[in-house]
């Protein structure tokens, strides 16, 4: 049986990594034992460093592929790498990461009754043809594309989370993420922010692909970590999936020209070819979440920019 709201048992898949040691800490902040689970292919130990010495924290080192027994009430499953360059690294593994991986956290969930909170992606929308993408659009997704690992492992993440909920009546909850930035972003992700950030330090030129017009819609980590518990912790009735992000929308120029001036550097933009199935617009229509969760970004772009260039600045990678 499930806990109360403070004192739960929670096991947090990929929890060294970007988000997971956000939620690992909202989490012992909030007064729960927490289990990290990490593989350390792009969670990093440095991100928990701090939470180690707290009595009620855990960790494991351990890959999803594999099945895992414990006792837990509840499970983030967060593991999988999440950007291109580390997905598409071993794209045979990021789809095992997906499918096993969920498998066996579903498993898990089923034994020990645990209600299980799946960290799906606005990847599974592919190169939408419809704009704000909602929840019912089921997506334009090239599924023998360099892409495909992640996002057709997401997508049949999202199957087995259903299935096992009808079939089995595990306790489920399905997140999809926009864009999320803010501190521990891993440094060699090539994510479009800390990419930019980075290079304005260095003062790198910055790489813009295609004309730069494509779109995306940032949310800091704070506010998704939020929308996370909230999720979790809501009525059971309520499964989603659920988009979780910022509706506000920049183009990858906007947002390339803002860190130039914030960071104060002397980079120029870069124009290169556009990449293989990168979406071309990308905006959350969160009004499931608003209604449902009672949950919207709260903190600003240039705020969380401002925040995740302080973090980069102080880390040894940068200097």
């Amino acid at each position: 049986m499930e806990r109360g709201l403070s004192g739960a048992r929670i096991l947090v898949t990929g929890g060294a990594g970007f988000l997971g040691s956000h939620l690992c800490e909202r989490l012992l902040e909030q007064g729960h034992e927490v289990t990290c689970l990490d593989n350390y292919f792009t969670g990093q130990k440095k991100n928990i460093y701090h939470l180690l010495e707290n009595k009620r924290f855990e960790v494991i080192r351990h890959d999803i592929v594999n099945p895992i027994f414990l006792e837990v009430d509840q499970i983030y499953n967060l593991a999988c790498p999440a950007s291109p360059i580390h997905y598409q690294y071993n794209p045979v593994k990021t789809t095992k990461t997906n499918v096993m991986g969920a498998i066996n956290m579903l498993g898990l969930a089923k034994r020990v009754k645990a209600k299980i909170l799946q960290a799906s992606t606005s990847e599974v929308y592919g190169d939408p043809t419809i704009h704000p993408q909602d929840e019912s659009y089921w997506g334009n997704v090239n599924p023998i594309g360099l892409r495909a690992c992640y996002d057709e492992g997401k997508r049949c993440a999202e199957t087995l989370f259903f299935d096992y909920h009808r079939q089995n009546g595990v306790n489920i909850k399905v997140v999809r993420i926009f864009n999320t930035y803010g501190p521990r972003m891993h440094p060699e992700d090539g994510r479009v922010v800390s990419n930019f950030v980075l290079r304005c330090i260095r003062n790198e030129p910055i790489p813009i692909y295609g004309s730069g017009n494509q779109t995306r819609s940032f949310c800091f980590v704070d506010d998704m970590i939020e929308g996370f518990i909230r999720m979790m912790n809501g009525p059971d009735e309520f499964i989603g999936p659920v988009n979780l992000g910022n509706p506000v929308e920049n183009s990858i120029l906007e947002l390339a020209e803002l860190i130039v001036r914030l960071t104060k550097s002397g980079s120029r933009l870069d124009f290169l070819p556009s990449v293989m199935d990168d979406p071309k617009r990308r905006k959350p229509d969160i009004a499931m979440a608003k209604e449902q969760l009672d949950w919207e970004p709260r903190i600003g772009l240039e705020e969380g920019l401002k925040r995740t260039i302080d973090y980069f600045r102080g880390e040894s990678v940068v200097r």
